[in-house]
């Protein structure tokens, strides 16, 4: 005879369909020692935020950032194929600098050591340092400080 499960499955659903029907992004409910938690996946709800962005911005800043670094950002398809590129080793938010008025780690032109720091990657709220793999000179930048980013995806060419 099968034993019988101590998680209600109509629970379960009833706080699935909770969580479509409202804002919430995640759910717990305790019972003794029976505990259920419901969370919806975050990835969908974490860009609806960068999309609005642009819509949002005066336009005079968002003119101000596009000339920032157009040539790398034109050619971040040639740049992809580099030899020389630094991939990001997962999915999250980069950023170019440890706080909003700090420094950027690196610049086009910059001269860097293997295993310097030269970008975070932000995913589940930990920042995790992308160093260099080898030394060289900094070619190309291909993210905006805060832009998210996909695994794989080319963030910095060094030569």
């Amino acid at each position: 005879m099968a034993a019988k499960s101590p998680i209600d499955p109509d629970l379960v659903r009833d706080l699935a369909l909770l969580i479509n029907e409202t804002d919430l992004t995640e759910i717990e409910v305790q019972k003794g020692d029976l505990r259920v938690r419901v969370a919806r996946n975050l990835t969908a709800s974490y860009q609806v935020p960068m999309q609005a962005t642009p819509m949002q911005a005066p336009a005079a800043s968002v003119a101000a950032a596009a000339p920032v670094t157009p040539a790398p950002l034109s050619n971040s398809a040639a740049a992809a194929q580099h030899p020389g590129v630094v991939k990001s080793p997962m999915v999250g938010t980069a950023y170019r600098r440890p706080s909003p008025d700090a420094k950027a780690f690196v610049e086009i032109g910059s001269v860097v050591r293997e295993g310097q720091k030269i970008i975070l990657v932000e995913a589940m709220k930990t920042f995790n340092e992308i160093v260099a793999p080898r030394s060289g000179t900094v070619t190309a930048i291909l993210v905006e400080d805060g832009q998210p980013v996909e695994y794989g995806e080319p963030l910095v060419v060094i030569e």
